[in-house]
């Protein structure tokens, strides 16, 4: 209530009193008039609680002027404490305000609440640890005026306290975490590093949840390529792997944990035997299909099949006998399989990545498409080198365009 709200019901209120003291004192002075033609009537002064009327029977005062004399005495008594009452009131609003904000206050931290404040992220993503929620409910917010409004009626009908903190606080906190992972990701390695650790600080709590545990492989990942030492880079990509066996184990519909367990078995090719890295490629391309199957507008998931393709197309001979050998059937692919998963890169996100378009080159080049070959080149050249990975496509498109002539 703003306090121009308040000085209009405080004059209200006084003005509603002052009319009904107005018809008192006209009262009082209609009966003063009247007092020597009601010889049976005398007025009784000396009541401490106020003013009274004694009516005696006499043959001088009709029965129905005695009721309605009752009645006004009875009225005046009521006026009198409804004066009383408006002083008290009067007085009170100055301080209501104040007592108003601290019984709310009080209510506030005496019970917690669970609703999405920027505060409660920070806690529930683990940036400021222990923190607690400094939020109230929309209920609770702060009028205008600077009053606390009090909680509707219908709270009564909502779920308890710790019925809201059993079904609002861990979807919530989850949410909120993965929202400061993905941020992190963005950053430098100590940003990605601090995400991998605080990922499993949380793995306790969310290790089954399939969102979680491919952020985990991602992080993994991650971490793989800015290790320094081949040992570091081997153990985060055993770890990774592990992590993606369980995770698409425990939810085979998630196309996210097909595409990174694909991608840690790929990584763990690079440090096993030959019968062993030609398994993990076949593991490869299965659950990339199957990531493909599941979400087919994801364009990471066409890159990596289309390097795939590029890659088994450039097996030799010996290569592809040992695969037959080992396996029954060789992999299978030509280029052209390859340069339709990177154009279909290209169709759902135009300019994803830098390596994209050094592949496109590469394709065309061995198709013999020189002219797009070079375009390639050139857009892949006009982009920015931003990641890790952008650095080492530009090492690529150095090599690439001197045998193109760009």
């Amino acid at each position: 209530m703003a306090p121009a709200d308040s000085k209009v019901l405080v004059l209200g209120a006084l003005a509603g009193v002052a009319g009904i003291g107005l018809a008192a004192v006209f009262y009082q002075g209609f009966r003063s008039r009247q007092r020597g033609s009601w010889p049976r009537c005398y007025l009784n002064s000396t009541n401490a609680q106020g003013t009274g009327v004694m009516l005696v029977d006499g043959p001088g005062l009709p029965r129905g002027q005695a009721e309605v004399l009752e009645r006004l005495e009875a009225l005046i008594q009521c006026v009198s404490e409804l004066k009383d009452e408006m002083k008290s009131l009067k007085n009170a609003l100055p301080t209501l305000q104040d007592q108003v904000r601290v019984e709310l206050r009080g209510r506030d931290e005496a019970r917690p609440y669970y609703r999405t404040t920027p505060t409660r992220r920070k806690r529930a993503a683990g940036i400021i640890a222990g923190a607690r929620a400094g939020g109230r409910s929309s209920e609770e917010a702060e009028s205008e005026g600077g009053y606390m409004t009090a909680l509707t009626d219908s709270e009564e009908e909502e779920p308890s306290d710790e019925e809201q903190v059993d079904e609002e606080q861990p979807a919530d906190k989850l949410c909120v975490l993965l929202e400061s992972i993905d941020s992190l990701r963005q950053g430098p390695e100590s940003d990605k590093r601090e995400s991998l650790d605080l990922l499993l600080e949380q793995r306790e709590e969310f290790g089954q949840k399939s969102p979680f545990l491919w952020r985990l492989i991602r992080a993994y990942c991650d971490l793989h390529d800015i290790s320094s030492t081949l040992e570091e880079k081997k153990t985060h990509a055993e770890t990774g792997k592990k992590i993606g066996a369980e995770a698409v184990s425990l939810n085979p519909t998630c196309a996210e944990s097909h595409l990174w367990y694909a991608i840690m078995c790929g990584l763990m090719a690079e440090y096993d035997t030959v019968q062993n890295k030609i398994k993990y490629g076949y593991i490869f391309k299965d659950h990339l299909d199957k990531a493909i199957e599941l979400k087919p507008q994801n364009p990471m998931s066409y890159y990596l099949m289309g390097r795939w393709c590029y890659a088994v197309a450039q097996l030799s001979w010996i290569e592809r006998k040992v695969a037959a050998t080992l396996f029954g059937e060789p992999p299978s692919a030509k280029v052209e399989d390859a340069l339709k998963n990177f154009l279909q890169v290209e169709e759902i996100q135009p300019g994803y990545s830098k390596h994209n378009y050094v592949f496109l080159a590469k394709c065309y080049k061995d198709l013999g498409r020189r002219a797009e070959a070079r375009e390639m080149c050139r857009t892949a050249s006009s982009m920015n080198t931003v990641t890790k990975e952008d650095e080492d496509a530009q090492k690529e498109l150095d090599l690439l365009r001197p045998a193109l002539g760009v």
